[in-house]
This record gives C-alpha cells, structure tokens and sequence, in this order.
C-alpha cells in the first residue's frame, strides 16, 4: 500500500490556463454515495491499482472554458444547492459535504490568525482574502471542523475569482441556496458556518470596492473591549467616557451603603441608567443585597420583594411612569406605609409615555372601540392613567418587547374573530407586523415551534385584523435610522447584531437577518443580555482563542450591566483548564456629529413627537458630555434617564425620613383621582398589568380578560 499527494495548496492550475488557480472538488458520481470514512483513510490506494483519472472541476468564475464558467455566482451556488437538494438524505448532505471538504487544502499557519476568523461559527473557521491585481478576488478557507471545510469549499469554489460586486450580489438569505445553510437539517450547528463566512466575505468586498474607489475606510464606532482577567479598554471618546465610571469610587460606594443600610433604603434602577450612577449601584449591591437593576417590568416587583424584606424605603431610578408603577404595586401588595421617591423635583419625561396621552392616541383607542371583538395590547413603558383609560375604553393588556408576541399570538388564538390594536410604540408596531408577516411565508412545522396553535393560514389571516399606532416612538431608538444602520452594513455585518424591539424597520430587518445563522436578537434589554452571556459561555466552554464582537441596538446605559455580567463569567471559568484569549467587544453605534446645542431646524425630519422632545431639550447630549446623541444621525442614551443622578440619590437617603416634608416633590405620585367611569385610576391601570401577568404564568389570557374582550368590561364573567 502507498499514500496518494494530497493537494499541496488550496489553489490548483486549470488545464490550458496555468496562471489561473482553480480548486478542484471531487464529483459525485451518479447512484454511488461516498462512505464517510475518517480522513486518515481518504488517502489510501493499492499499490497494484490504477490510479482513477482527475475528476473534472467544478466551474469558476475565471475560467473560460464551458458554458456553466461564465455563470453568475449566485447560478452556480444555485446549481449547487440543486445537487445537495437531490441527494435522498440529509445523512447523503453530509457525507457530500465531507468529500468535499477532503478536497480544500489546509490554510497555511500564518493565514490561521484571530484576524482571520469568523465570527458566529461552532468551529473555528478561518477565512483569507488576497488580491490579485485584476480587481477579482482571491479567497481561502478553512476549519477546524470537517463540516464547515464542507461549506467552505463550497463558497470558494463559488466566489474565488469573482469580482466584488458579484460577491455582493449574493443574497445569504436566498431560499434557493436553502439547502447548502438552513437545509441542512442533519448538522444544524454547523450550518451558520454557511451564511457566516458568506457575509465574511461580503464584507471583505466591501472594502475591495472601497479601496478601488480610493475611499477612506470610515471611523469605527466606539467600543468598549473587556479582556478574559476583567480589564477594559476603551476605544473612541464616548467609550472612554462609559468606561470611566465602570471601576467605581470606593468611598461613593462606602457611603451609599452605608446610608442605604442604616435607614434601611431598597433601590430599583432601570437599565438605562447613567454609568456613574450604574457602577456604584453595581459595587454597593454586593455589601446590601437591596438594590436591583432591570428592565421596567421587573423594577416593581423587586420593590415589593424589598418591602417584604424589611425595607422603609424604595427608591426608584427611572423615568416617572416606572415610580408610578411601581406606588401603584405596593399599594396594591399592601405596602401602603413604604415610601417611594424618584430622583428629581421636575417631571421625568419619557417620549413614547407622551405620545400615549395624547389626543391622537384617544381617537386611537375610540376607533378600535368601534370594532368588535377588540384586545388593546399597550407597551409597559406608559403611565398608570394611560393604562387606566385605555381599560375603560378598550380591554387592554399590558406586554414587554420580550413578550409582545406571544401574547398577541396566543390572543388570536383564544378568541376567534379578533382584532388587536397596538400601541404606542409605532417602531415596535411595524416590527410586530414585518415578523407576522415573515411568519406567513414559514412551513406549519416552523410556525409551531413558535406558537403550537398557529399555521400558515392562521397567520395569513391574523394580518388584516392588526393594528398599531403610528404617531409614538422612543426618542433614543428613534434614531438608530439608515446612516447607521449604513455603517453597520459596511464595517459591522460580520458582528453579532443586537436589537430592541423599539428600534426603526432598518436595524430591525438587519438583526433579523442575522438571526436565522446565530448572529442577531430582536428584543427587550434582557434578551440583549441574555443573548451576549450564550455566546460568552460558549466561547469560554469551548476555550479557544476567540474575540466576541456585539453591536449594541439600544440604550448604552446598559453597558454597566454587560460588564458586569461579562466579568462575573469570566471569574466563574477562570478556576478551569487552560485560560484561552477570549475579548468581548460592545460597539456603540453612535453618531459622529454629536451637537451640544439643539437647533430650531435640525430635527424637522423625525416623527413630530420626537423632534418636539428634542427642540424642548436646551441641551442635546453629545459625545462631550459623553452622552453619545445627535439629532443628525444615532443616539444611544436617553437624556431622560440620566436626570437620576448619584447626587440626587444620595441626597434624598440623606434627607429620610421626611419629617419636615422637604422631598414631597420628589415622592412618587399615588393616583387618588377617579377615571370618567368613576372608578380609582390605581385600582383600574393596574389591572392590564395583573392580566399580563397572568398571561406570563399560564400562556393563556385569563378568563376575565377575555369575557371583557367578548362581552364588554361592564360585565363581569359569572
């Protein structure tokens, strides 16, 4: 027995043109299915037999000979997809992708560099891109996994040779390329190797294109870089100015304590909190366990935990909707004696809560009581009066952007003839609809597995009896608009994409298109948290040198938190095996011509409420005051929020308890005044929140929810 030469480099010279690379794949051989024998005995031949004649290549883009050569890229990618398609089984996919990875020789070591990889993949996967002079593009690959060597081969024998343009021209989400990405039923965790290293070498083009045209690359977003042993670092102003605050003043946090413990004082915090403020919370809650950072859902309930606990006090640092709330819940937990302060003597404001109480949004609300049957489903994010109106109305159930889906799903489901009405956030509005209507384009078995009682045609004709408000949106993701979701495209598409369900229909559709292959999340702040510690606990299971890329879709505030639960994974591996290179990077897409003053014709473009908010500031954030906001172009922090400042808090722990009445200002407004249909606002505001409750506890909408819904809220179920 001998061993046959493997190849010696990935690229082999094509008969009668010498100086032009081909690579050169194995042909399936028709009726005969390769056995998937371990690569060691690929090799091996009978020294005593003839050796079988070189199997024709397939087609490139830069050979001349044939009618498939000149094809299209997407063409042959499509003729590929055709061929795995016709295989019997997907056990047959994956033996073809084997034998065809046994062709694609090894990257050299030196190309085999932290540079060079791609991100998002199970295995590690290299991708190297070389120039050849002529404008086209010259691509290798390679994996530490068989399989996605398999994918590689594929798209190299595809696009090596191709020109940037026809690179670009290739649509990842194609459903005629579905057999070589999401098809592959059969290795399911290596099937995003498919669609990454497609968009890796898109990106790559981007820049060819680039280069040629003679532009400058653009200047980055601002990131913010936390290494495996804890340490930052910063790049671009308005990351410095985030992390300045992330290693705390020790004596700040001495002194919050111990103020907080002496007069027994509970803190919830939202996440969009100031850094400062954020870092010191983060630190004081490891010496008094009361204090809670969260979304606006969560901050009520921690309140009552806290006053079960003994707490006097609760002090909330939010926007004023979320104090509201959170009073409204004590009283109702019978925690009427508990204080509840916000930090400011001035309203703390909030755009998308303003566009709920407005007249627009009560014509809104009068149309859909005209239709019958009619569910109001109103974003947390709005106050308890809103919410109060609204019930009397129209029956309303309060959702989050982590479960504003399956809550409308399951209210069609339950109650036949529906028609829902949404609001007030008309972003989040256009996102709900853009999925359902994603959703009808998806098999029954793909729809089940988000909604069991759904189908093709049950989501077709749920479209027509939605609805949603178009006149209300956040004025920080408001602005995540078309120039950044532009240079997220150009420098960021290979990135894993976050998104909040409030952001415009670009940012969404980007991170929904990331999200089929493992790179994109579309929700609360919570699923954004959630979705960067799974790919941090991945990457440190698998322990390998690795650099996490996260564009942060949504509110920076949240940056404390990140941090804070990048490192604590970090402290929870570092007593394990060999400690690999692993860096997670959050990137701010953030505007670069951040203003410091507003201006009287700057924000004509955006939706009316916003650009009011905007032209009522007399100072618009910018990246000098480390804010990171400008009304032409991004904005990643809420101006509103950061009026919670460490001074305020700590002046009212200070001033507690209030004997000579000095912080009424500053309490949380308890609802003691009566709806038109005389009934407490309180008593009648928290009921769509007690309704979503019990919808997150069962998966179904309570029985008086829907009685109001089919007999009117008059009535109540016998």
């Amino acid at each position: 027995m001998d061993t046959a030469a493997a190849p010696s480099s990935l690229f082999a010279p094509a008969p009668g043109a010498s100086a032009k690379p081909r690579l050169v794949l194995p042909p399936y051989p028709r009726g005969i299915l390769p056995r998937p024998y371990p690569r060691a005995l690929l090799a091996v031949r009978c020294a005593h037999s003839r050796a079988p004649p070189p199997p024709p290549p397939l087609p490139r883009a830069d050979d001349s000979e044939g009618a498939a050569a000149g094809a299209h890229p997407r063409l042959r990618l499509r003729r590929l997809a055709e061929e795995f398609r016709a295989l019997p089984s997907d056990a047959d996919r994956q033996r073809r992708l084997l034998s065809l990875a046994s062709a694609l020789p090894r990257l050299p070591e030196p190309d085999r560099v932290p540079g060079n990889r791609v991100m998002g993949c199970v295995a590690r996967v290299w991708l190297a891109v070389r120039p050849d002079g002529g404008g086209r593009m010259r691509f290798a690959a390679d994996s530490d996994s068989e399989l996605s060597r398999g994918y590689c081969a594929c798209l190299v024998a595809a696009l090596d040779g191709t020109t940037p343009e026809e690179v670009l021209a290739v649509d990842p989400a194609d459903p005629g390329l579905a057999p070589l990405g999401a098809g592959m039923t059969a290795a399911p965790s290596r099937a995003s190797t498919w669609h990454n290293v497609l968009v890796a070498m898109q990106k790559r083009a981007r820049v060819a294109i680039a280069a040629r045209e003679g532009r400058q690359p653009g200047e980055p977003f601002p990131s913010l870089v936390i290494s495996r042993d804890g340490a930052l670092r910063a790049q671009g102003s308005y990351a410095e100015a985030q992390a300045m605050f992330l290693s705390p003043n020790e004596s700040k946090v001495s002194e919050l304590v111990n103020i907080l413990t002496e007069k027994k004082i509970g803190v919830v915090a939202h996440f969009y909190m100031d850094p400062e403020v954020q870092g010191i919370l983060t630190a004081a809650k490891k010496q008094w366990p009361h204090i809670h950072i969260s979304d606006s859902l969560v901050m009520a309930d921690s309140a009552v935990k806290m006053a079960e606990a003994g707490c006097d006090y609760i002090t909330v640092l939010g926007v004023d909707f979320m104090s509201e709330n959170v009073r409204a819940i004590l009283d109702q937990a019978r925690f009427n004696k508990v204080g509840v302060y916000r930090m400011s003597s001035e309203q703390i404001g909030c755009s998308l809560a303003d566009a709920a109480s407005s007249s627009e949004y009560t014509h809104f609300l009068r149309e859909a009581s005209g239709s019958y049957p009619s569910l109001h489903v109103i974003y947390i994010n709005t106050s308890l009066e809103t919410k109060a109106h609204a019930h009397e109305l129209v029956p309303t159930i309060t959702c989050t952007s982590s479960n504003v889906v399956p809550t409308i799903l399951q209210a069609f489901a339950q109650i036949p003839d529906l028609t829902v009405w949404y609001g007030p956030d008309s972003y989040m509005g256009a996102n709900i609809a853009d999925l359902f209507q994603r959703m009808a384009t998806m098999s029954d078995e793909e729809i089940a597995k988000i909604h069991r009682d759904h189908n093709r045609k049950s989501i077709s004709s749920l479209l027509p009896h939605l609805h949603y408000y178009q006149d209300g949106n956040c004025m920080v993701h408001d602005m995540f608009g078309h120039e950044v979701v532009e240079k997220i495209k150009e420098q960021y598409c290979d990135a894993f994409l976050t998104a909040h369900f409030e952001v415009p229909g670009e940012m969404f559709s980007l991170a929904m298109e990331a999200k089929p292959r493992g790179m994109g999340v579309v929700g609360s702040t919570q699923n954004i948290l959630d979705f960067i510690k799974d790919h941090l606990k991945g990457a440190l299971d698998r322990n390998v040198d690795e650099h996490l890329q996260f564009v942060l879709g949504t509110e920076s505030g949240m940056i404390t938190s990140i941090v804070a639960a990048v490192r604590e994974l970090f402290d929870l591996y570092s007593s394990s095996q060999e400690i690999a290179n692993i860096e997670v990077e959050i990137v701010f897409p953030v505007s670069s011509d951040a203003v410091s003053k507003t201006s009287t014709n700057g924000s004509h473009h955006l939706g009316s409420s916003v650009a009011s908010d905007l032209d009522n500031l007399t100072v618009v954030p910018g990246v000098s005051s480390s804010e990171g906001c400008s009304i032409h172009g991004g904005c990643a922090s809420c101006p509103y929020m950061k009026m919670n400042t460490l001074g305020s808090l700590l002046k009212i722990c200070h001033q507690l308890p209030d004997r000579d009445n000095k912080l009424s200002l500053y309490e949380a407004r308890r609802f003691n005044v009566k709806t038109p249909l005389g009934k407490s606002v309180a008593e009648v505001g928290c009921e769509p929140i007690l309704h979503m409750r019990h919808f997150q506890a069962t998966k179904r909408l309570s029985d008086k929810l829907v009685h109001q819904v089919v007999h009117g809220n008059g009535e109540e179920p016998s």
